[in-house]
Formats: structure tokens, C-alpha cells, sequence
């Protein structure tokens, strides 16, 4: 079978060929039609029947349409790996320009501000009200904003083309926050997906200020250096101190009215505990602070301290996570900096979750030693308990014992097919999906970006049973899974990590997934928010495979 060089990445295309010619020097990792990892097999009646329905649309092209459906319906717990800027739709966008009375240069394909609300615009550029009037423009827009149409062109690849639409469609009013989560939660629930960590960027502008005026801490002498790169741990206690008092307590508790405001706007829209309450008010939304990475230290640690400080005062807040491009100048760079940075941070707020972009590059993407450490020291230094992509893991340094590291700790990882596919060019047989469920390190599928990608969670389970031929129960344990490795406060609901065949034993006389659970189990629910969460999946799935005919 002839290589498709969809990745920009040439190294990664001539390296398929070649292990295609059947000169390979190790066993190929598995794929689709190939896969050797045992597929979990059915325990109740409802799983049976679900299965083989599953089975018989996924062994015939011709019901690929009746796969999706079938799994549009399913029970995918959560998503645990969004951005809410490139979740929302590129026509959301439109809409709300029009509204903010904002520009658009034709010749960028981009939002220009108006500050003046001017009728017209100056330089060229047009009233984005205006759009919806010229299909050419629109039509180029919604190409400009996304990933759809695209294909790549010398110097132009899907790496390109992915990062750049933030860009372009930034510059709108935040107030538009409230309705942005109404999209991505009604969306959800048309996918009976029931929880989401959304990762938002709260206002940071005061802290990132002082943190430039304060510079980052000169090298002290090298016996005196501590574990973050070029300072010692006295510096970096006389920076947060200064950081604290001049503009991040003040700015966190900016940030905490920011997201109310936002989740209360979700609320009003969807009329949430009202009589005509919408079915996406049953999906759980919390977020994830993200920090962005491809700047210098002292905004960067400004950053982090006010998301650390976010997060461990707010509880719809439940973690943070680094973002920005990594594979990008300041990302590489500062990479192992950035880490001790954690671990600092981390020794002083130990309750606030981590979950790192770690790994999210290919072969070519960077020099062959950048694709050796990203994981580990996310694991070793960030104290990181998600991994988002983790694509590059078996480049890293003795991978096999990093992979058991991530299996003895039980750190998930996010994985993102399709953002994989059209960023990195990474498709089967060189995902390393298959390798970390060999491994036991737990999976769950995740959408990154699905405005910008234009797909939904229902697209990568699709995905993941097509190309990586996983079974029903396989794809509703990821679900599961979704669930556990969420940064819901409270005890799992099952008795062992990832092992989703025994509860705790308050509510292990019951039914699972019951309607009314018996008292005791209903106390343990109520005190954990993460069993609940776990409870309400499995009622989901009671309900989901007693329908199936």
C-alpha cells in the first residue's frame, strides 16, 4: 500500500515508506485492521447487545453512517482536553463580530478592531456585519478560521494553517465567554457527553506587567542555586511575594468574577433551573487556567502564580495546563525552566491539579533530541497527572520505562486524533495510541480544538474504532476513564484506579447506575462529586444499552 505524505513532516513520510517496503527493523506498532490488543469483551446483557450492533456497522463500509449514530447516542462521559477559543465555531465568531462591530481585513482574513464603531472601516477592510452579505467573504473566513478546505502548500503546512487562525479570529469582547459555553455545552449534550474541563485564559494583564517590571531573578552564584533553572528558592519566594502583593491577589479575584459572570451567562441563556431548563444545562462544565508558555520567565511565572492562585480559591477552577504552540522557539527553550517552575509552585499549592501539553511534536518538527525529555520531565518535574497529547512518547529516552512510570502512577493521557492528524501529520501506524493501552497507561479521547478542527467527541470515537479498531467496551472504558482522571474533588466511585468492575463499598450492594441509590450510597454520592459524576455515566449507559434493539 502506497504512503500518503499527509504530514508536512518529510522525515516521518520517508520513514513510513521504508517500514512499508518490509525492511523494518521492529515489529510494527498496531492499527487499524492489525490491532493485536485484545478487545474487551461484553459481561451483561446490555453490553452483548451493544456490542454486536457496534460490530456489525463497523465491519461494513456501508454503515460507516450508522457507526456515528450509534455512537452519537453513546455515553462518552467527558472531554477533558478543549480549548474554548478553537472550540467555538467559526460562525459563532461571525455572529459576535458583527455584534462588537469590529472589522475584517479581506486581505488577512482577519478581525480588525473598530474602536470608534465607525460606520466604515479604514485601510480596505469592511463592517464584519457586512459579511453575511458576500458569500465569497464568508466562505474565505470560515477557511481562514478552521481547518476546513485546507490543504497544505509548500511552506504552508497544517501546523501553519491550525495555529494561525487564533489570530485571526481574536480581538472579541469577552463578554461573549457565557455564550461560548452555552455552544460547546449544547453540543455535548446532543452527544450525551455529561462533563467538561474547558481551558480558558482569564485576564492576566496586570500580573504579566509587574512581572516585567520586576524582571526575572539574576544567577546567583552556582552552590547556591536551587531547583528552578538559573535561581535559587529564596529568589522565587521574594518574587511571589512582590508578584502577590502588587497585582495577582487583586487580578485572581478579577479572574473569579470573570468566570462567574461567564458561567452565569451559560446558565441565563439555557435557563438553567427553570421549568424550560435546555438539556445542556445537565452537562457539568469547570475549568482549566491555561498558561501560555512561549514567552519569557517573568511573565510566565506571573502567569502560572495567578493560575495557581485561581485555582486553588476557585472551585469551578479545577487545575492548569501550559499552552501556546511547543514546539515554538520560547516553548522549546524554556521548556525545563518552565517545569521547575511547576515544581516550585506545586510545593506550595500541592492541591492544585496539573495537566500538561507534553509531547505534542513529531519527528523533523524539532532536532531529534527535542522530542526526548517533554514527557518525562512533565512527569518527573511538572508533576503532571494528565498528559495532553503525548505523541512523541516513544522518542523520549528509555520509553518503555516511562511508559510503565505512567502506568504504576496511573497519569492519563488526552488523546487527540484528528488534532494530531492535521497538525502533526500523525495517523496510524505511528500514533502511539495502541502503545500506551499495551502499556496500561490510562487513555481517554479528547476534541483539543473542535471548532477549529470542524468535528465533535462523536468524530474521534469513530476515529478511534475505525483506525485503531477498538471494541465497544473498549470505547465505553475510555468514557469511564474520562471520568476517573477528571479534577472533580471527592473519591472515585470505583474501589480501584481504573479498574472499573468493583465500587466502593458504600454502594456496592447496588445496582449500578441506579435511579434512586440505597442510602449509604447515596451519602458516598453526595460527599463526592467525582463518584457522582462516575454514578450518573453508568446510569447513562444502563439507560443507552437497555433502549438497543
Amino acid at each position: 500500500m502506497a504512503v500518503e505524505c499527509r504530514s508536512a513532516v518529510l522525515s516521518l513520510c520517508l520513514f513510513a515508506a521504508f517500514w512499508q517496503s518490509g525492511f523494518a527493523i521492529e515489529p510494527a506498532p498496531q492499527h487499524a485492521g492489525k490491532a493485536k490488543t485484545a478487545v474487551t469483551a461484553p459481561s451483561t446483557a446490555g453490553e452483548v447487545r451493544a456490542s454486536k450492533i457496534f460490530e456489525t456497522a463497523r465491519a461494513n463500509p456501508a454503515k460507516a453512517l450508522a457507526l456515528e449514530a450509534f455512537l452519537r447516542k453513546m455515553p462518552k462521559g467527558g472531554d477533558l482536553h478543549m480549548h474554548l477559543s478553537g472550540a467555538v465555531y467559526a460562525e459563532t465568531f461571525l455572529k459576535d463580530a458583527a455584534e462588537d462591530g469590529l472589522c475584517i481585513n479581506p486581505a488577512t482574513d482577519s478581525f480588525v478592531h473598530n474602536t470608534a464603531h465607525a460606520a466604515t472601516c479604514a485601510d480596505g477592510a469592511v463592517l464584519a456585519s457586512s459579511v453575511f452579505q458576500n458569500q465569497k467573504l464568508y466562505d474565505a473566513l470560515i477557511d481562514a478560521f478552521s481547518m476546513r478546505a485546507f490543504v497544505p502548500t509548500p511552506g504552508i503546512s497544517g501546523h501553519d494553517q491550525f495555529f494561525a487562525t487564533f489570530d485571526r479570529f481574536g480581538g472579541l469582547d469577552k463578554s461573549h465567554t457565557g455564550e461560548w459555553l452555552d455552544e460547546v455545552a449544547t453540543r455535548a449534550s446532543a452527544q450525551n457527553e455529561q462533563y467538561l474541563e474547558v481551558m480558558v485564559t482569564p485576564t492576566f494583564t496586570q500580573s504579566a506587567k509587574l512581572g516585567y517590571q520586576l524582571g526575572w531573578p539574576t544567577s546567583p552564584p552556582m552552590q547556591d542555586r536551587g531547583d528552578v533553572t538559573g535561581t535559587s528558592p529564596q529568589q522565587l519566594g521574594d518574587l511571589r511575594e512582590k508578584l502577590l502583593t502588587g497585582a495577582v491577589r487583586a487580578e485572581a479575584a478579577e479572574d473569579r468574577r470573570e468566570l462567574d459572570d461567564a458561567l452565569t451567562e451559560r446558565a441565563r441563556i439555557e435557563h438553567c433551573g427553570q421549568s424550560d431548563a435546555k438539556p445542556a444545562c445537565s452537562v457539568t462544565i469547570r475549568f482549566i487556567y491555561q498558561l501560555l508558555r512561549a514567552f519569557p520567565p517573568q511573565q510566565v511565572f506571573a502567569q502560572t502564580l495567578l493560575g495557581f492562585e485561581v485555582a486553588s480559591s476557585d472551585p469551578n477552577v479545577v487545575g492548569v495546563n501550559y499552552v501556546q504552540p511547543e514546539d515554538s522557539y520560547m516553548s522549546m527553550s524554556e521548556y525545563s525552566r518552565e517545569m521547575h517552575m511547576l515544581d516550585y509552585l506545586h510545593s506550595l499549592y500541592p492541591k492544585v491539579h496539573i495537566s500538561l501539553h507534553a509531547g505534542e511534536l513529531a519527528p523533523g518538527v524539532v532536532p531529534p533530541d527535542g522530542t526526548t525529555f517533554h514527557i518525562r520531565e512533565a512527569v518527573d518535574l511538572g508533576h503532571a497527572e494528565r498528559i495532553g497529547h503525548g505523541v512523541d512518547v516513544m522518542y523520549e529516552t528509555d520509553p518503555h520505562a516511562l511508559l510503565r512510570k505512567m502506568a504504576e502512577r496511573h497519569i492519563m493521557v488526552e488523546i487527540n486524533l484528528t488534532s494530531n492528524d492535521v497538525i502533526l501529520g500523525v495517523v496510524p501506524p505511528f500514533h502511539p495510541l495502541p502503545l500506551y493501552r499495551e502499556a496500561h497507561v490510562p487513555v481517554a479521547l479528547s476534541t483539543d480544538d473542535e471548532g477549529v478542527s470542524r468535528i465533535d467527541l462523536t468524530h474521534e470515537y469513530v476515529r478511534a474504532a475505525l483506525e485503531y479498531h477498538l471494541g465497544y467496551i473498549d470505547l465505553k472504558n475510555m468514557a469511564r476513564t474520562s471520568i476517573e482522571h477528571s479534577f472533580l474533588p471527592g473519591e472515585s466511585l470505583w474501589e480501584q484506579p481504573d479498574t472499573f468492575t468493583r465500587t466502593q463499598s458504600a454502594c456496592a450492594a447496588q445496582k449500578l447506575g441506579a435511579e434512586s441509590p440505597i442510602s449509604a450510597c447515596a451519602a458516598f454520592l453526595k460527599s463526592n462529586e467525582k463518584a457522582a459524576q462516575q454514578w450518573e455515566l453508568e446510569r447513562r449507559f444502563t439507560a443507552f444499552e437497555s433502549a438497543i434493539q
